[in-house]
């Protein structure tokens, strides 16, 4: 198969789903010495920066190339289609929602097959989810674009089963193409792992003076709950016998000033820290820093801090919502989102329980072994089989 991917959502800030693509292309190098890919940038920078993070340029089957256009640019969607149609390409994977429609047409199959990687519908599902977002702005054209993107794609690659499920009905997919969604579960980088060997509670809870570190790790948008996570940081403030903080971990967003401003209002502005963007090796050394992750989202496609957080031997607390059950097994504390109380009372238990906080380290590890970037590349390489092989209409 002649492969092209599309690694123009590769930033010079690793995002996500950044960090998906480049973490997709790096397994698919080595684990596929037969097809033939080839990848597109839009910065020469960027491109070299990947190429050597992910090993591209030990596999003669992978040509890099660089377009003059953004992902969201009309002139991607003018020009890729010739240049896909010209160079005989079999299948075009976009790891993110957008693809260059008049490449795809809605009833007509050419020789280019799409397969496109839909995270979450979060804006289909929770409208108010990011109020001050682009997507929210646009929202109409934003919901008319994800409909014709499930009627031209090929193959649909969700990032976990609930993601599967909500893009069947959010995306009004028919009964007959259901088979055409596939849950292929993102991996985690081997650069997340545990300090020391062993699982071990970083600090015993007789210690009373030693910092002890709750984590969060994520973007401050509305869905993300972080107004939950701070009533339940400062519920459980100066009632322990040591000094506690908060780690906030992401990029900083102007857009949204009340979680800041809740922060004061709660008294526990001084305990709260906020980082800003992260290095990988940065991330990394928080992770395995910090005594506990919370993620008290509500919503969540995949959960991606979970499973590295687990893969650093850190005890995880997280809410209910949609993927992170799936995610996370057995290896976490659970709470509902609106559940200030449970969310409270799990940091506390494992906190203050050395016996729970070894557990769910030791159990998180195990957890995180199951998702890797070698089976992430392995299934995802049958999507695209599957998707070459479709023969008649889309």
């Amino acid at each position: 198969m002649k492969i092209a991917i599309d690694a123009r959502w590769i930033f010079p800030r690793i995002s996500g789903i950044g960090a998906y693509t480049r973490e997709l292309l790096s397994a698919l190098a080595r684990l596929d010495a037969n097809n033939d890919y080839t990848v597109f940038f839009n910065r020469a920078d960027v491109r070299d920066r990947t190429a050597r993070e992910a090993g591209l340029l030990d596999h003669p089957n992978f040509a890099l190339r660089l377009l003059p256009w953004g992902v969201f640019a009309p002139l991607s969607q003018l020009a890729l289609p010739g240049l896909l149609h010209r160079e005989r390409f079999d299948v075009f994977h976009s790891p993110n929602y957008m693809i260059p429609l008049p490449a795809f047409p809605r009833f007509r199959a050419g020789r280019t097959r799409a397969v496109v990687t839909i995270h979450d519908v979060i804006p289909l599902l929770f409208p108010d989810h990011a109020p001050r977002s682009r997507k929210s702005r646009v929202f109409f054209l934003y919901r008319w674009l994800m409909a014709e993107i499930a009627r031209r794609a090929d193959m649909i690659i969700a990032v976990s089963e609930a993601s599967r499920v909500d893009c069947l009905a959010k995306l009004h997919i028919s009964p007959e193409r259901a088979d055409r969604v596939c849950a292929v579960p993102n991996g985690v980088s081997a650069r997340f792992k545990p300090p020391l060997e062993g699982a071990a509670p970083r600090r015993h809870p007789e210690d009373r003076t030693s910092v002890r570190t709750c984590l969060y790790v994520g973007r401050a948008d509305p869905y993300k709950n972080l107004d939950g996570l701070l009533r339940a940081f400062a519920k459980i403030h100066g009632e322990l016998p040591f000094p506690l903080k908060l780690v906030m971990a992401g990029p900083r967003d102007d857009r949204y000033p009340e979680a800041p401003a809740l922060a004061r209002e709660l008294g526990v502005a001084d305990q709260v820290v906020w980082t800003g963007y992260l290095s990988d090796s940065e991330l990394v050394h928080h992770y395995q820093q910090a005594d506990l992750l919370v993620l008290p989202s509500r919503y969540e496609g995949f959960g991606l801090p979970v499973v590295e957080a687990m893969a650093c031997g850190t005890p995880v607390v997280c809410s209910t919502a949609a993927a992170l059950r799936e995610i996370a097994g057995t290896a976490a504390l659970f709470a509902e989102p609106d559940d200030i109380s449970g969310l409270a009372q799990n940091m506390r238990n494992i906190l203050t329980q050395p016996a729970l906080s070894a557990r769910l380290a030791h159990d998180g590890l195990l957890q995180a072994a199951r998702f890797t970037w070698t089976r992430t590349a392995t299934e995802t390489l049958a999507v695209y089989q599957r998707a070459a092989d479709l023969a008649g209409k889309r």
